[in-house]
Order: structure tokens, then sequence, then C-alpha cells
């Protein structure tokens, strides 16, 4: 067995150019479904981790926090982030943990070098911060990092307000949190529902929100999710638009096309967008009927039929 001393890890997807990776490293990114979770090694359990650090600021702490913990000390922690997406930040963010930075910068990025101290100042506050919780106000367990993690998206409260006459076999695609799967739930006739998410944190999340024997929660990548084609009668979705932080339309395209390819004849795509999202090309190429049943607030909802 290798000895604790001896591992090393990669939190996200760190470009090569960037910062090197060491070869067999462990790869943590919850955004990597089947990785392996930081949260579950042990404290000084890694010999050395790589970092490409998520923009948000809770979230990113949070990530630090944790890769500092696991790090045996003297352990070398580096950490890269696009210089407008806390790469400005992570100086500061690592000495107030009480590391010794050394920093650089490469292809937009900040990367940050520091040997992780005898003593880290501030963990378990940063780790208390982005863990998991239950929103009151949401009425959700959530996470700092999951896609509208504090708030109803508005997109998926207009699409709930239109969701009619739904029945048989379904899925939600980008389910996130369960907000749209406990409406759909919520319809007698549904019989089955597949939550289908790329995002562990959310996959956790759901799975405590929804508690219903005829959900099933599914942590995958849309396009490797197993689901036998022509198999369900409907799907929901509010299919993400970025990617790594950048906007990516055809992200979204490809929601559709594998929602078409999961639908049965006469199967229903209930989908909401933000209105500039150039779908409705795809949606005429793929299904039979594609009408508009809300245009309003910035978003848009179509009933498409297979």
């Amino acid at each position: 067995m290798t000895e604790p001393s001896e591992l090393f890890g990669v939190y996200g997807a760190p470009p090569r150019d960037v910062a090197e990776t060491a070869a067999g490293a462990i790869q943590y990114s919850p955004l990597t479904p089947g990785a392996a979770r930081l949260e579950d090694v042990a404290d000084g359990g890694l010999a050395g981790l790589t970092v490409l650090a998520p923009p948000g600021t809770v979230e990113r702490r949070y990530v630090i926090a944790q890769g500092l913990r696991a790090l045996a000390p003297g352990a070398m922690l580096a950490v890269a982030a696009l210089k407008d997406k806390g790469g400005s930040r992570l100086r500061k963010e690592l000495e107030a943990f009480g590391c010794t930075v050394g920093e650089d910068s490469r292809r937009h990025h900040r990367i940050c070098l520091a040997r992780r101290p005898q003593t880290v100042t501030g963990l378990d506050a940063a780790i208390a911060d982005g863990a998991p919780r239950l929103d009151e106000g949401l009425g959700l367990w959530t996470q700092p990092g999951v896609f509208s993690w504090d708030r109803i998206d508005p997109g998926s409260a207009l699409l709930v307000k239109h969701l009619i006459k739904l029945g048989g076999d379904g899925a939600d695609l980008g389910a996130g949190l369960g907000f749209l799967s406990k409406a759909v739930l919520a319809v007698p006739k549904v019989k089955s529902l597949v939550l289908v998410d790329n995002d562990r944190r959310a996959v956790e999340a759901a799975g405590r929100n929804i508690d219903d024997p005829r959900a099933r929660v599914l942590w995958a990548d849309v396009r490797q999710t197993g689901i036998e084609p022509g198999s369900l009668d409907f799907v929901v979705m509010n299919p993400p638009f970025h990617d790594g932080g950048a906007e990516d339309k055809q992200l979204g395209q490809t929601f559709i096309r594998q929602a078409a390819g999961m639908l049965r004849r006469g199967g229903v795509l209930w989908l909401v967008a933000n209105r500039h999202l150039p779908y409705e090309s795809v949606l005429g190429e793929l299904f039979r009927t594609t009408p508009s049943r809300a245009d309003t607030g910035g978003f848009k909802v179509f009933e498409a039929r297979k």
C-alpha cells in the first residue's frame, strides 16, 4: 500500500502550461464524476497538492483550507487562478492561513506556491463557511460553489410555474439542488425521476433534499448518464451555459441533444433558458413542435415534443 506521505493530489483541472501536476496525482474535483473527495483525505495525508482555485471567495477559501488540512507539514501547495477570478487575492488568502508564499504569473493566471506550515490559522472557520448547510430560507440543503446555492434561480422558478401534465418516467438534467425535481415529484402521475448533475456537491445536497422513492440521483456528465435512449416520457431542465466561468452556448445545445436522445416519440422536453441563448434552431431540428410557453423577465420557456 502507498504510504500517505507519497500521495499527491490535484483539485480541478489546472492548465498544464500554468501549474504542474505530479504524475499519478489523485483527482479530487467535485466537478469530475467519480473523483475522490478531498474532504475524506486524512489530516496530513498528502505530500503535495495542485489546485485550480474556484472563483467564489467562500468556495475558494474552503478548498484551500481543506487542502492545507490534508497536506503534511512542509508539503507543497500550488494554487492557480485567473487574475480576474480570484488570482489577485490568492497571496493574501494564503498568508492569512499562515503560509509563506511565492508568487508567479503565467497565461493570465496567478500562481502561488507555499509549503504547509506546522501551524495553520483559520482552517476551521474557512471550512465551516464553505461546508454543506441547511438554508432555512430556501428550505434546501446547499453548499457554496453549487449553481444558485443561496437563492432560487429565477429561470427555474419560472419553469416551475409552467410545468403541466407531466407523467411517466422522466429526468431532470443539471438538477442542482433539486428545486425543479421537487416540483416534478409533486405530480402524482410521475412514476420515476432521475436527477443528473456533474457537481458532486449538488448531487449530495439533492440526495438530502429529495425524499421520494421514485427519485434517483446520479453524479454524471450529461453525455454519460447511462439512461437508455428513447426510454423517457419527459425531461425538464435549466441547462448551464458557462464552462469554467466563460459563456458556452454549445453546452446548453448539448443538453438539448442529450434530452432528445433520451425521449421516446411523443415525449416532451420542458426547457427554460436565458432569452439571448440561441436554442430555437437545435430545438427545431430535434423536435416536432417547440412552442414557447413563456417569455418574461429575461427568460424563455419551451415545451418541445419529439
